[in-house]
């Protein structure tokens, strides 16, 4: 795959690797599909499990204008924040130059950029790291380990990442989902989930002051492992900030769409 087929597969992964995990947290949350827009948000008090993403293929200014006010009108009947994905590569060239202006316009704004990311990659090594042993989450302590990393690493209050992950069987089942422990106490995380026919990498996390040890590359490994071995598939995909695609270029993933990560104006 390759070009605008990858930047395609990245949001359509986007709309299938969210959906169990929305549902889970609320059996009751907004996971439409209209034309030209995904949602898949859980009104969770932790934003991550609160999104919606564009979907037209070469939507040109107007269309996308339409969007994202459709995307904005969407998000502000919510009670909780949460993002909208504007997977760059879909857009014409003179949608992607107007962007910011008509997300302006909107009442939208960019809070944070990242990259889809895919790859061929599996089977791998079984991983190691001296720092490390790995453990598969399995127990409500392990979760709450897995949700308070998160947490941390980026930056959010400890009882809404808790809501987004505690109580949940998914995390303990379907959810392939490790922790890096340091000397016992969980220092990193990741988990893969099953999305049509892909391993989709989700909440990876690192303790900011354990970071840039290569913890986060070694408990994706580990995930992706595990994921490997469970189902047999071969290729994987992600949504990757932009301090973290260097660490997944290392394992093998390549880059696709730009990712504009957006938010109501305050």
């Amino acid at each position: 795959m390759t070009g605008l087929a990858d930047s395609i597969e990245s949001v359509e992964q986007l709309a299938s690797g969210w959906l169990p995990i929305v549902l889970d947290r609320n059996p009751d949350a907004d996971v439409r599909d209209l034309p030209g827009i995904s949602i898949r948000w859980a009104d969770s008090p932790f934003p991550f499990w609160n999104t919606v993403a564009l979907t037209d293929i070469g939507a040109d200014p107007e269309l996308t204008r339409r969007r994202l006010n459709q995307a904005a009108e969407v998000m502000r009947a919510k009670e909780r924040p949460g993002s909208l994905l504007v997977f760059e590569d879909l857009l014409d060239g003179d949608a992607r130059t107007a962007l910011p202006i008509i997300a302006g316009q909107a009442g939208l704004e960019l809070s944070s950029s990242g990259v889809g990311m895919a790859g061929d990659l599996l089977p791998i090594t079984e991983p190691a790291h001296p720092d490390l042993t790995f453990v598969r989450v399995s127990t409500g302590a392990h979760v709450e380990a897995y949700a308070d990393l998160n947490a941390r690493a980026h930056g959010f209050p400890e009882e809404a990442a808790r809501a987004g992950f505690t109580g949940s069987a998914l995390w303990t089942s379907e959810i392939r989902a490790y922790l890096g422990l340091r000397d016992g106490v969980p220092v990193t995380c990741a988990g893969t989930v099953e999305a049509d026919g892909r391993l989709f990498v989700v909440a990876v996390a690192t303790d900011p002051a354990w970071q840039r040890r290569g913890y986060a590359e070694a408990v994706t490994r580990k995930a992706l492992y595990e994921g490997g071995e469970a189902t047999g598939l071969t290729r994987a995909t992600l949504h990757a900030t932009a301090a973290g695609a260097p660490v997944y270029t290392r394992i093998g993933f390549k880059p696709n769409s730009p990712i504009g990560f957006y938010s109501l104006k305050g």
